[in-house]
């Protein structure tokens, strides 16, 4: 009997579809891996997936890929098990050298040491700060879009909307958030586009090398040194100069040690800006694509608010974060062996069938609408209402002036594992 079990146990598991690569970044170029991610879902929920070397980058042990909503939440929620400090979060292994410095950043830390330090920079965020914020989003939103129209217009009708508009709109709103000047806004994009595009090389521009003749890593001490030198002069000045500004905030907290406010200021220039930076063009798109919808939205039958949401189930701006578990465990099913990587995909838990009913439509008026766009749990994006601010404005502007927005070209989409980025968005505005 025990033979027979055993001969059934190799039958099935030969019968079972292989597992797809969902690891290698080019795979993201044509968005999300839907087929893959649904075959992944319904037999493979926690799988197993090689890491080759890619572009340059040293391959690394491999990792399990968990993609159903359940799992996902499961994982961002339970920080004893599967942890952001062991590893860091981004899937390829950090230097071993550069952990204690990479666990310096609120990110790569586990409670409570990450509570604690959430609950300073959370200081900044006061309701009259955010007000004022949405003062200047609003009229930016406008500008940006206003300007738009007239260059199309002006020309055959089509722009691209991720450098006239989008990239420009994140970027700004940051800059005015922590106080940076204007003429030092442009190292910001720089920045983002260095750490968040290093994978490719329209964003990351030549590859700078280690003394291995491998990639440097972005996110290395080395490579952030400009970075830091920048947050430490701004620091400053702004002790000498107050402003109302989250910079302010922070430079003037007795609390925040100069390493802690640099990673701050790391965190809240490349997290901040890329997240709404990859989710406003890609919310447009959507719009663009389902005219029905867009009529909706613009007409009053859809609510705005549902409709952010709905947009960031849609597109999430962040593909995969990465823990590493702390004890053996078991997922789905699988074995789980403490140091084991754990990858979470929350593009495929967004179009879960087993939390979102048909999750291939694009419902507006989605309700309930639990999404992992921002994550769960304690690591859930700490500025997740400033983002849904900036886009709820920016839809609510786009539908005030142009009646109609349909697809000019191919999006052009960022080559990375880890952000579901737009390079370029070229849409019809002159209808």
């Amino acid at each position: 009997m025990p033979e027979i079990q055993e001969v059934l146990k190799v039958s099935a598991a030969r019968r079972l579809p292989e597992v797809p690569d969902i690891f290698h970044p080019r795979r993201y170029v044509k968005g999300l891996p839907h087929d893959a991610y649904r075959l992944l879902r319904d037999h493979h929920p926690v799988a197993w997936q090689d890491e080759p070397e890619v572009f340059g980058w040293p391959a690394g042990p491999g990792f399990w890929a968990v993609t159903r909503h359940r799992d996902v939440v499961r994982v961002l929620k339970d920080a004893r098990t599967f942890s952001s400090q062991l590893g860091a979060t981004q899937i390829r292994d950090p230097d071993p050298a550069d952990l204690p410095f990479i666990r310096r950043m609120m990110l790569n830390q586990d409670p409570p040491e990450h509570g604690q330090l959430r609950r300073l920079v959370s200081r900044a965020f006061t309701p009259r700060r955010v007000d004022r914020f949405e003062t200047a989003v609003r009229e930016r939103a406008r500008a940006l879009l206003t300007t738009a129209v007239h260059t199309a217009r002006s020309g055959d009708g089509r722009c691209d909307v991720v450098s006239a508009v989008t990239d420009d709109y994140a970027l700004l709103n940051l800059a005015d958030l922590l106080g940076v000047p204007p003429g030092e806004r442009g190292l910001m994009l720089d920045w983002t586009r260095r750490v968040i595009g290093y994978q490719d090389p329209d964003e990351a521009g030549p590859a700078a090398t280690g003394a291995d003749g491998r990639p440097a890593d972005p996110r290395s001490p080395a490579m952030l040194q400009d970075m830091f030198a920048f947050a430490r002069e701004l620091a400053a000045h702004k002790r000498r100069y107050p402003g109302d500004d989250v910079m302010t905030v922070l430079a003037t907290d007795p609390e925040l040690a100069v390493p802690e406010l640099e990673m701050f200021f790391f965190l809240l220039t490349i997290a901040g800006n890329d997240t709404v930076r990859s989710a406003a063009p890609g919310g447009l798109l959507a719009l663009a694509r389902h005219p029905d919808g867009y009529a909706a939205l613009r007409g009053g039958a859809v609510a705005v608010g549902p409709a952010v949401e709905e947009l960031l189930r849609w597109h999430p701006p962040v593909l995969s974060f990465r823990r590493t578990a702390a004890a053996d465990t078991e997922l789905a099913g699988r074995r789980i062996r403490a140091g084991d990587k754990v990858v979470v995909f929350h593009g495929s838990a967004n179009y879960d069938e087993r939390v979102f009913a048909d999750p291939g439509r694009l419902d507006l008026a989605r309700s309930p609408n639990p999404h992992v766009s921002f994550g769960d749990g304690p690591h859930v994006c700490l500025g997740a209402h400033l983002a849904r601010l900036q886009l709820r404005v920016l839809y609510e502007e786009t539908c005030a002036l142009l009646p109609a927005v349909a697809v000019a070209g191919p999006p052009q989409r960022l080559v990375s594992n880890f952000i579901h980025g737009l390079k370029s968005l070229p849409l019809r505005l002159a209808i």
